[in-house]
């Protein structure tokens, strides 16, 4: 019979009082089953009749509560059973039971015989139906056990005199579950003990939103894989890079990829989408804010990607839309010109209004006007007139026309045009000129030829030209033209021209020059001279006139060289040798990149370092900033953080880097280097620069606010409490960073985990820009900066001895940062001085795996650190190693530390300890076991775990590797037995 004089059903009610509140279960738990939630009887079935008994207690806030209980301790040979009604398990391939429980310790209950139990059992079926089979007919084979449940705290009769009741709590879980649901069995074998409370709940990532992406509920995966789960952009974002995230087993969200953005029109306010408002708007998805209406356009309504122009401005298709709207430009100034025969120039000034845009050209049209009966008629050139460079879309304002015909009025008009021109409905204002050619002169005569002269004879132009003031007679010899020809003048129309060479075809020109300017030639006539041999065999006078000749042209040629050599060096112009690499690359306007690549400008290119602020740092108003506190202190004054609230945006967190009084100009411009480099920059992992503070004192770099702080403090302060995957997520956001600097082709040079800063949803982002190296004559000493110095454990080899900085002496520091990622923050190379981190590294040294590091993890940092740079993976080949990894977390289970390879068996002809020692790579450990009395080989074949830990083996690695050499000792030497045996 139950013991209801020792159990009263009073303590029921005590042992509820520490469940108030039980409802409040965390979110990422989903209840299928809570017997303190049920209204009426929870109707469990029990058999036999008499073992387990619902009640109806009272909590303290008068709510019926439903328990069951049971106490049939003074009989033996107890098998008492309740069963639950069918769970459905809603999906879940896992679930959990929380039973809260009291029980009587057998001790306190006198006269119960040695059967009385302090335990009881916990069993499951899983089913597809509602009506399992009675309890009457159960065979336990068809239930799977749980486990064997025990109390931690039990009760006694003081302790329900005192009211004072000892709850206890225990969590199973159940895993595999494929059918509808399952039903659960409580077995009773002889204890004192009262179920307060059964739970049934299952794991689940809850609904989360980040990086603008909506990532849905999530039931956790079957044993400890993770699931991985699409994000799904919010409204009114579109996806900028796939986003996923992982589910872990216990309900916990891990390692967000990618990222949304607010689409055109939008801007993120607050983790969500807002519309731009009337009068701004947002082009680009890349954009990260709306902004005002460029001048001359209009945004009337919300969500504006672009703004309309006003009447009588246009924006043409391939102008941004944040640029102003223009118009067509206005009329060019009256052309000048100046013609010849059959040749007119024309020159006009540029418009007095460009539309306000620098893409101005100009368009010619031409027409050839006749007079019959006093009537005016022109008609188009055509294909008659030859303009040059070109006739439309002129850069310059000016043109030749070329091939008129002489004594003929053309009619020219001149259009400005622009790139919004062709969207204008009005007509186009053209500037006209009329121009008349003249006549050209023609040859007509040729007087006479000798064997070093020829006389010509002209007709010149039409007097209705003008006077003529003068003629022009350009020769030169026949196929010669690019390399001599001689120009002479004269005032009649015949000319002799002498010391021609005999024999020899000369072609000539002649054009008039009158009041109005030269004429054109007027075409081109061949005349020989007549034949004699130049040189005569034996001349002693000719011989010296060559010999001569011959002699000054090597003197020329020498004074020619010198003044080439001389100019050379006068110019800087002295090649040197070429990395391969730098030969690869190109020079331009103060920029070097490689070809195709996009690429940043050095600062220090520019002749004024002011302009390069102005051109990629935003000037901020000092009143728009509000500073809160000082965050810190660096070398050119202090850190504080603050808000920074700019013209029609919402008010953000930033951090205010301010220059200290009393700076040289110098100094001025170094602290600003750092903005000018870091405005060219935008990723999601690269600190973002928000503007500067010139025009006032005290000066300021502005950056967003990076809550956590440096990753190197960050990781130290945390130390341990991070997954590995967690840590991977940190290491791939550096790694795309420097992903991105590497295409922009900019070399960081002082990469470490001090230098990465890390938000409150622990981005990574790579800081510190700008600062110039110098190699120091101390061996022992770092690099040195205007901003301090660059420890050498951080640095690549070819860049400590050769000062070659590349992106991949970056991958060397990458790795480094890797391992204190790992380690959270341990210092590389411990307390190692400088000059003997360089002289390890150069004989081959490389930092150990840190604790708890995965195989796979210190093989990429060891890839990072080869020696030869070439071999080095890109920055690109280690993003996608960390995504493999990210996505197969079962490739991390191996441990660094923990995976010793199989040591080698020792070899037949190992005498001693020493040798044994030294043929498994433990010889460090020589005199620990000299020192104990182990001198020969048979005296160390029954060492054991703790012998070694006595000895100083405290490495649980180097102590397995010990021990299973010592077994293959033992094996050999049983074989060795068994052959003197069968002998």
């Amino acid at each position: 019979m139950a013991l209801y004089w020792i159990y009263p059903s009073i303590f029921i009610l005590y042992a509820f009082r520490p469940c108030q509140g039980l409802r409040n279960y965390p979110d990422n738990e989903v209840t299928l089953l809570d017997s303190v939630s049920a209204l009426g009887d929870l109707g469990w079935e029990a058999y036999p009749a008499e073992g387990w008994e619902e009640i109806s207690v009272m909590d303290e806030r008068n709510t019926p509560m439903r328990t069951y209980q049971v106490c049939n301790v003074m009989e033996a040979s107890q098998n008492n059973w309740l069963r639950t009604g069918l769970i459905p398990r809603h999906g879940a391939q896992r679930i959990y039971v929380e039973i809260k429980f009291t029980l009587r310790d057998c001790n306190s209950l006198p006269g119960v015989p040695g059967t009385c139990k302090e335990t009881f059992n916990v069993y499951y079926h899983e089913s597809n139906s509602d009506t399992p089979p009675p309890l009457r007919h159960l065979r336990e084979s068809q239930y799977i056990k749980i486990d064997t449940i025990a109390a931690d705290e039990s009760f006694t009769q003081t302790d329900v005199g005192d009211r004072v009741m000892k709850l206890n709590t225990e969590v199973r879980d159940i895993g595999g579950l494929t059918k509808r649901g399952v039903y659960l069995a409580f077995q009773d074998l002889g204890a004192c003990i009262a179920l307060v409370s059964v739970r049934v709940f299952y794991k689940r990532c809850p609904l989360a939103v980040l990086n603008l992406a909506r990532f849905a509920d999530t039931v956790t995966g079957g044993d400890s894989a993770l699931v991985e789960v699409r994000g799904t952009c919010l409204e009114d974002a579109e996806e900028l890079e796939p986003t996923r995230m992982f589910c872990s087993a216990d309900g916990g969200w891990l390692v967000p990829i990618g990222r949304c953005v607010c689409r055109p029109g939008f801007e993120e306010v607050d983790g969500r989408c807002q519309p731009c408002r009337s009068g701004f708007y947002k082009a680009s998805a890349m954009d990260a804010y709306c902004v005002k209406c460029p001048p001359h356009s209009y945004s009337h309504q919300d969500k504006a990607s672009e703004c309309v122009c006003e009447r009588g401005f246009y924006r043409a298709e391939t102008d941004p839309r944040s640029m102003a709207c223009t118009r067509p430009p206005s009329a060019p100034g009256t052309p000048i010109s100046t013609s010849n025969e059959t040749a007119v120039t024309l020159e006009w000034s540029p418009p007095r209004d460009s539309g306000g845009r620098g893409d101005v050209t100009y368009s010619v049209h031409c027409r050839k006007c006749s007079s019959e009966s006093g009537v005016e008629r022109c008609t188009p050139c055509g294909g008659s007139a030859h303009f040059s460079p070109r006739q439309f879309g002129l850069p310059l304002p000016r043109v030749l026309v070329t091939e008129l015909l002489t004594r003929t009025t053309y009619s020219f008009s001149v259009e400005a045009l622009n790139g919004v021109s062709h969207l204008s409905p009005s007509p186009r204002t053209l500037t006209t000129v009329n121009v008349t050619t003249s006549q050209a002169v023609s040859v007509v005569l040729k007087e006479r030829r000798s064997k070093d002269s020829i006389t010509l004879a002209w007709h010149g132009p039409d007097s209705s030209e003008g006077n003529v003031l003068e003629y022009e007679v350009t020769y030169y010899e026949k196929n010669q033209q690019d390399q001599n020809y001689t120009v002479l003048k004269t005032k009649a129309n015949v000319m002799t021209v002498d010391g021609l060479k005999p024999g020899t075809t000369y072609v000539f020109r002649v054009r008039a020059r009158t009041e109005g300017g030269h004429g054109n030639y007027g075409g081109e006539i061949e005349l020989e001279t007549s034949h004699e041999d130049m040189l005569a065999v034996g001349d002693p006078n000719q011989f010296t006139i060559l010999l001569a000749s011959v002699a000054g042209g090597i003197v020329l040629l020498v004074l020619l060289v010198a003044c080439f050599v001389v100019s050379g060096r006068h110019c800087g112009y002295i090649k040197a040798k070429q990395d391969p690499e730098e030969e690869k690359m190109q020079f331009q306007h103060g920029r070097v990149s490689l070809p195709g690549s996009r690429t940043y400008i050095h600062p220090h290119t520019y002749e004024d370092p002011n302009q390069a602020v102005r051109d990629f740092a935003q000037e901020i108003d000092v009143s728009n900033i509000r500073i809160e506190r000082v965050i810190g202190a660096g070398e050119f004054g202090e850190v504080c953080s603050g808000r920074l609230r700019l013209p029609s945006k919402r008010e953000i967190h930033v951090a205010i880097k301010s220059l200290k009084a009393g700076y040289t100009e110098q100094q001025r411009r170094d602290f600003l280097s750092e903005a000018s480099i870091m405005g060219q920059f935008e990723h999601p992992n690269i600190i973002r620069l928000e503007g500067v503070v010139t025009r006032c004192k005290p000066v300021m770099i502005i950056t967003e606010y990076m809550e956590n702080g440096s990753l190197d403090t960050f990781l130290k302060k945390h130390d341990g409490q991070f997954t590995v995957l967690q840590l991977l997520g940190m290491l791939r956001g550096i790694s795309a960073g420097m992903q991105y600097l590497s295409e922009m082709n900019y070399v960081h040079r002082d990469l470490a985990a001090r230098n990465i800063l890390v938000n409150s949803n622990l981005v990574s982002k790579v800081s510190d820009f700008g600062l110039s190296r110098v190699l120091e004559d101390d061996p022992d000493a770092a690099y040195t900066t205007r901003g301090g110095k660059i420890p050498i454990r951080w640095t690549a080899p070819e860049a400590i001895a050769y000062r070659k900085f590349t992106s991949a002496s970056d991958i060397w520091s990458y790795g480094i940062v890797m391992w204190e990622v790992i380690s959270y923050g341990e210092r590389p190379y411990w307390e190692m001085s400088n000059q003997d981190v360089i002289k390890a590294i150069d004989e081959g040294y490389r930092l150990p795996a840190p604790m708890d590091c995965p195989v796979v993890m210190h093989q990429l940092m060891l890839d990072c650190w080869e020696k030869n740079r070439s071999d080095r993976p890109k920055f690109g080949q280690i993003m996608a190693t960390l995504d493999r990894l990210i996505r197969s977390p079962s490739c991390l289970k191996p441990l660094a530390n923990s995976s010793w390879e199989e040591p080698p068996s020792p070899e037949a002809g190992v005498s001693t300890v020493e040798d044994w020692l030294e043929s498994i790579k433990m010889s460090q450990y020589k005199e620990q076991f000299s020192g104990a009395g182990y001198v020969t080989l048979d005296s160390v074949l029954y060492v054991s775990a703790s012998d070694l830990g006595k000895l100083g083996v405290s490495l649980a690695g180097h102590q397995k590797k010990i021990l299973t050499s010592i077994q293959s000792l033992q094996d050999q030497q049983h074989q060795q037995q068994q052959t003197h045996v069968q002998v």
